[in-house]
């Protein structure tokens, strides 16, 4: 090889370019990660750290459509559209509607969840091979109501849930507050997902950046690319400030700014930025005592030893990079509405805000372009990243090597897109 050269490119720093660069390094193969800020500083770094396989079933599911209408122009909706004129995302929404039945809700469930249990048993594995020190605990999680009628439509979804091997409990709101001291009365129930784990996300990506450098792996940080070159025999990088680097392969695992980078490469990669937003305390006294979703409200509670957040709301606003405090308050509100002791602002220790790279189909593309045999795709996980993290690294490495992977890889073609 060309001593100039690297070996493998790896172009984003998130949860999913570490997971492929320590996959790659395990596998015999050099990597180079190239980020343009910080690692872990984007879309993996402030979501809530939830593992779900209970996850499976996508958000285009029959009924959503009607749902989403109504919250698509309410401001502290747990799903807003920012009125704007915006073709590509009318024609993203367009797909997604298309999806919105029984048949293709049942294939991107399959796929989802063949990605998620592959994650979910090989973080286990991950942890202790890596000595990966996130705050990972197994407790699973469980989705709150104070609406009955919400409620039962969710317990009607758990016998589904169960023959697609997903493990439901449905815990009724008395004995649920037994259990659960943390909670205002006023429960009505609960489903339990037994098999869900949590972990503290940035502190995840932070064990993965360190295990890809102690196994050889060059982290770059501060350096973004501009444009992907392809060659013969390569790849060529353009980096701001004029320069480059060259390797035989990239992966690229830019999340919501992947299709900027690869169009000029005649690639067509679907992904709309759904920004989500939370609030990170210090540690809250009386905290849950597993991650909770209070699913009235479409807000995700979790608490870690070292601190407590509140997450969640999809916003369609394109690459908006200011804080909506409407959409924080409405987090803040759910919290004073559930906990015996909510966090107040002096426990406030960062708000963010972050674009998950949403796909019309709810599934992220993973594996070489079909137009150029050196560049390979890495993107479009959605709103789990982290969940599907080790899975999706693996399977990118196992396609990059020649080995069999533990999953079929076809839902996740890119050609689908092309």
């Amino acid at each position: 090889m060309n001593p100039s050269r690297d070996d493998v490119l790896i172009l984003g720093g998130g949860a999913i370019g570490l997971a492929t660069a320590l996959s790659l390094l395990d596998a015999g193969r050099g990597v180079r990660l190239l980020e343009a800020a910080t690692v872990g500083g984007a879309t993996s770094h402030g979501n809530c750290g939830t593992i779900t396989p209970s996850h499976a079933p996508p958000l285009a599911a029959p009924g959503v459509p009607l749902r989403a209408l109504k919250w698509m122009f309410t401001p502290d909706a747990p799903l807003y559209l920012k009125p704007r004129v915006d073709p590509a995302l009318w024609q993203w929404l367009a797909r997604f509607t298309a999806r919105c039945n029984p048949r293709d809700w049942m294939s991107s469930a399959r796929a989802r969840a063949a990605l998620l249990d592959d994650s979910r048993a090989r973080l286990v594995q991950w942890i202790g091979r890596y000595g990966l020190d996130c705050e990972f605990g197994e407790t699973g999680l469980d989705y709150v109501f104070r609406d009955p009628r919400n409620f039962a439509h969710y317990v009607a979804e758990c016998a589904p849930l169960n023959a697609m091997g997903i493990r439901t409990d449905v815990i009724d709101g008395a004995d649920y507050l037994r259990q659960e001291p943390s909670l205002r009365d006023g429960i009505v129930g609960a489903v339990r997902f037994p098999d869900d784990a949590h972990l503290r996300p940035d502190r995840y990506v932070a064990e993965l950046a360190r295990a890809v450098r102690e196994r050889g792996g060059v982290i770059e940080e501060g350096c973004r690319v501009e444009a992907i070159e392809p060659e013969a025999d390569g790849v060529r990088v353009r980096i701001a400030g004029g320069g480059e680097r060259r390797g035989r392969d990239v992966v690229v695992a830019m999340a919501a700014w992947t299709p900027e980078i690869i169009r000029p490469l005649g690639l067509r990669l679907p992904i709309q930025p759904g920004k989500g937003y939370s609030i990170t305390y210090s540690k809250l006294a009386l905290a849950p005592r597993r991650p909770i979703v209070l699913k009235d409200r479409s807000v995700c509670i979790t608490a870690w030893g070292s601190g407590f957040r509140l997450g969640s709301t999809m916003e369609f606003s394109g690459h908006d990079s200011t804080l909506n405090e409407v959409r924080l308050s409405a987090l803040e509100r759910a919290a004073r509405e559930y906990l015996k002791q909510p966090p107040d602002a002096s426990m406030i220790q960062e708000k963010w805000y972050g674009w998950r790279p949403m796909t019309w189909d709810d599934l992220p593309a993973l594996g070489r372009s079909p137009a150029h045999p050196h560049v390979w795709l890495a993107a479009g996980h959605g709103m789990l990243g982290i969940s599907m993290s080790t899975a999706s690294g693996q399977l990118v490495a196992d396609l990059m090597t020649g080995r069999a992977p533990a999953i079929d890889p076809a839902p996740y073609r890119v050609e689908r897109f092309q």
